[in-house]
């Protein structure tokens, strides 16, 4: 791998082009994944927010939660945000009828944990990791951890709450950071992938 990562966007759902536009902006080179063929040719994924349930159902239907969990599993480094969050959970404690989650992370997510839409908020949040002062989460019907288990490591709180987690090349926040122009999570992140290579 170069000095310029491929990282992909998991592009079934959700705020993709924000992410690919952080992840840009963080040196990488980003790009929109479908399909498991799309996959195989990238070093790290952003599993972005949007509707949990949906975004599940819909990598059964393309054919792509079964890469995904091999791809986590062997190791590649992957971030999720809010929905992503959730899909990246090994346990979810509400789930949806038929609901599945990719894995990786050992930690149990409650979804919409912080209310409905209109009670979405901002929130300046302290990222272990990340220097320069608070990063400003944006949280949309977004989910908290309940627990975590002894692999995983909390990274950020809000309100005494869970809301960024990492287990070895596995990030999740339970905010968007890729709404606000402040793109030192996706940086971290890009790290992370070059890192490994």
């Amino acid at each position: 791998m170069s000095d310029t990562p491929v990282i992909g966007v998991l592009a079934l759902q959700g705020d993709v082009r924000e992410h690919l536009i952080a992840l840009a902006s963080a040196d990488a080179l980003a790009r929109p994944i479908r399909r498991p063929e799309e996959l195989a040719e990238v070093d790290g994924l952003v599993i972005p927010g949007g509707e949990s349930t949906t975004m599940s159902k819909l990598a059964v239907l393309f054919g792509m939660l079964e890469p995904l969990r091999e791809r986590v599993r062997a190791g590649m480094p992957v971030y999720g945000t809010c929905a992503g969050m959730i899909l990246l959970a090994d346990k979810i404690l509400d789930p949806r009828s038929g609901q599945e989650t990719v894995g990786g992370i050992d930690m149990i997510v409650r979804r919409n944990a912080f209310g409905r839409q209109n009670e979405s908020f901002e929130a300046a949040v302290e990222v272990t990791g990340i220097d320069g002062g608070p990063v400003e989460g944006v949280f949309i019907r977004a989910p908290w951890v309940e627990s975590v288990g002894a692999q995983a490591q909390v990274v950020a709180e809000h309100g005494g709450h869970i809301v960024a987690v990492r287990q070895g090349n596995a990030l999740a926040t339970s905010f968007h950071p890729e709404l606000t122009g402040d793109h030192r999570v996706h940086a971290l992140f890009v790290d992370m992938v070059r890192a490994v290579g």
